[in-house]
């Protein structure tokens, strides 16, 4: 066994720790309320601070709070489908009995923000452009991937074996990853109507701390709520596909050993 093939053996390893069930479930329910509080708590508290308390920027005046449910769901858009394509990556490689399960949930959750996303987009954008939507690079790719996770729900659920559409979707979904790029670098890549990046890894945010401090915040606050709704759901999905498969036992005990009696 080269290195390479040491490495995924091992990785997989690690991933599969937390295949089983009953195991995920246990870590499932500890930490569900650590997530779902402080999300309440942080989203909340940045909403309010942003929306009411905030100042209102210079040349945007008012609609700059749209900037606060905003830029958090734009985050949580691409963010949602990283998760989907490395849930894909863990089904294709590794094979991962979980990773297609959570995939399944993730991929409502994501459409759902991207939705806010691009509607939130559109309000912002009549103030600022005088229209509710341009065929910008930026807007485009957040529409494209809109499309995607429709794409992938549609995907999922489309074929009577499970697992083919698991297949299926997992492709999609690791293709379909080339679009985070194009919305991250979009508004460096072409002459774009959107402004660029207002926090960066590289260079100090160009935004009041004023209004930084909210922002964080409530960006911090999403993501914990993203987290702990899909974490509800796919803790539900697991306890279903638990009592699918303890009917369908029982079914064929109960057939067995009525043959058995004729």
């Amino acid at each position: 066994m080269n290195a390479t093939q040491s490495l995924t053996a091992r990785t997989g390893n690690l991933f599969h720790r937390y295949a089983n069930p009953g195991r995920f479930l246990r870590l499932g329910a500890r930490l569900q309320p650590w997530l779902t509080w402080p999300a309440l708590l942080l989203s909340v508290t940045g909403l309010v601070w942003g929306l009411f308390f905030s100042p209102a920027d210079w040349q945007q005046g008012d609609s700059v709070r749209i900037m606060y449910v905003h830029v958090p769901t734009a985050w949580l858009a691409s963010s949602g489908y990283m998760a989907l394509a490395v849930c894909s990556l863990l089904s294709l490689v590794w094979r991962h009995p979980l990773a297609d399960l959570a995939a399944v949930e993730i991929g409502p959750v994501g459409a759902s923000i991207t939705a806010v996303c691009l509607a939130t987009g559109s309000l912002w954008g009549k103030p600022m452009w005088g229209t509710w939507w341009v065929w910008d690079a930026r807007l485009t790719s957040v529409l494209v991937l809109f499309f995607l996770y429709l794409g992938h729900i549609a995907l999922i659920r489309a074929f009577d074996e499970p697992q083919r559409g698991y297949r299926a979707a997992a492709i999609l979904g690791l293709a379909g990853a080339v679009d985070l790029p194009i919305i991250k670098f979009s508004v460096q890549w072409w002459n774009t109507l959107h402004q660029p990046d207002s926090i960066t890894v590289t260079g100090a945010p160009t935004m009041s701390t004023s209004m930084l401090w909210p922002l964080a915040i409530v960006t911090l606050g999403f993501t914990l709520g993203f987290g702990a709704i899909v974490l509800a759901r796919l803790r539900a999905a697991v306890m279903e596909s638990r009592i699918r498969t303890a009917l369908a036992a029982n079914r064929g005990r109960q057939d067995t050993s009525t043959g058995n009696a004729a």
